[in-house]
């Protein structure tokens, strides 16, 4: 029988804090212990993991790529292990502080109108919402959920689909008069593109041309960093934009805003983006303030 080592959770905790104090002696006084002796638990850590975690220096503490490895595993490890106690404690009734990341569109026109109802379902639970186009990272933002926009990478995240988003291609009426309407899809070269300065943002535009699929390239005159800002940069005159449709409905009804090329564009008649809420998966074990987040998203955003 091996072992019983009753302070491994505890020499992950302490691990966990000097990753994100950065340095043993900010670690230590968090836990009112040495540096030294926080400095001694992380090398008995090392010495049974068989790896080295950090490579030290002066001034400052850098992960190995072994250390960010383990890092990742202890956040959900720890996390598991408070969501067990409180659920086991609590009859698993939904409670504790839920962290969310939500892009801009999806966060300000779906989410945020939901989250007084849902608050007053589930008064127990505490939302941190985090509304912005970043794709962050849920091991080292501590974050449970994230709403993401179009296809999912390959990673060790569960994504739960939302739902599909039609696109729209819009752009203002007077910028329409000043460099002319759009009629067929060749004639976008012609037209100032807002596209999007993000490493994540699918470059192409695609269209449907004699049941035929075509891609425009936007961006290098006006690229912006998130949707919003496209979408007011468009009602300025600035572009043409490709937005959410749920985004500009309101803009296109006000005349803010005109749709073109709607009948080139796939959105309309062959699905959209699809919206999905990615979560860590945690070993199976799925916190009761996550699943219920997830099944309310699910019965209550419209998204098409």
């Amino acid at each position: 029988m091996g072992r019983l080592d009753t302070n491994r959770s505890g020499e992950m905790e302490v691990f966990i804090r000097v990753v994100e104090r950065n340095g043993f002696s900010a670690a230590a006084r968090d836990f009112n212990m040495t540096p030294s002796a926080v400095s001694k638990l992380v090398g008995r850590l090392e010495d049974r993991l068989r790896v080295r975690l950090f490579n030290r220096s002066t001034r400052k503490l850098h992960l190995t790529p072994e250390g960010k490895r383990f890092y990742q595993r202890a956040v959900s490890v720890i996390a598991d292990l408070d969501d067990a106690e409180q659920d086991a404690a609590l009859a698993l009734c939904p409670r504790g502080r839920l962290r969310i990341s939500v892009n801009m569109p999806v966060g300000l026109h779906r989410l945020l109108p939901l989250l007084p109802a849902f608050q007053r379902a589930y008064p127990e639970i505490t939302l941190d919402v985090t509304v912005s186009d970043k794709v962050v990272d849920l091991y080292e933002e501590r974050a449970d959920i994230a709403i993401r926009s179009g296809p999912m990478p390959s990673s060790g995240l569960i994504a739960r689909k939302l739902g599909l988003c039609r696109m729209a291609i819009v752009a203002a009426s007077d910028y329409l008069t000043r460099y002319g309407c759009p009629k067929t899809v060749a004639d976008l070269r012609d037209h100032v593109l807002i596209g999007y300065n993000f490493m994540r943002a699918k470059a192409e535009w695609p269209f449907k041309v004699d049941g035929m699929m075509e891609t425009v390239m936007p961006g290098g005159i006006m690229d912006v960093g998130d949707a919003e800002s496209a979408r007011h940069l468009a009602i300025a005159g600035g572009g043409v934009a490709r937005l959410a449709r749920f985004h500009v409905e309101q803009d296109v009804k006000a005349g803010r805003l005109v749709e073109i090329l709607a009948d080139y564009y796939p959105g309309n008649a062959c699905g959209g983006v699809e919206i999905n809420a990615v979560y860590i998966g945690g070993g199976g074990h799925l916190p009761a303030r996550v699943r219920a987040f997830l099944d309310f998203c699910s019965e209550n955003m419209p998204l098409e």
